[in-house]
């Protein structure tokens, strides 16, 4: 039998922001030497610390510059944020599960965006 634990709250984070809550509990378990970190926890910093390439002020700016635009909700423009697409094909993919479609302009501006912080 699965017990389910109800959900309270979600937040969207950037991977920045999660570089930093992770890199807290990493000093925290640290302090503790009878703590061993669990595999999904190294395994996150890891990832973490590969992909985190702007800091969390570059990627909020972001976000919030992403939100400007029409067609871009606040789940779209963090994972914009976080995957920093180089081309058309690579933005596509973020909005390949979305009801609509966009113009290649509209591609285009989302990013230059995203090119002013890359």
């Amino acid at each position: 039998m699965t017990i389910f634990k109800e959900v309270l709250d979600e937040e969207y984070l950037t991977t920045p922001e999660a570089k930093e809550l992770l890199a807290d509990i990493e000093a925290e378990r640290a302090l503790d030497e009878d703590r061993e970190m669990r595999y999904e926890l190294a395994r996150a910093i890891e990832h973490v610390n590969r992909f985190a390439l702007l800091d969390v002020e570059e990627a909020q700016a972001l976000v919030e510059d992403l939100r400007e635009l029409e067609k871009v909700d606040e789940a779209t423009a963090y994972k914009v944020a976080n995957l920093l697409p180089e081309d058309r094909d690579e933005l596509r993919t973020v909005f390949a599960q979305e009801r609509y479609s966009l113009s290649g302009d509209e591609l285009d501006d989302i990013l230059d965006i995203v090119a002013k912080y890359a």
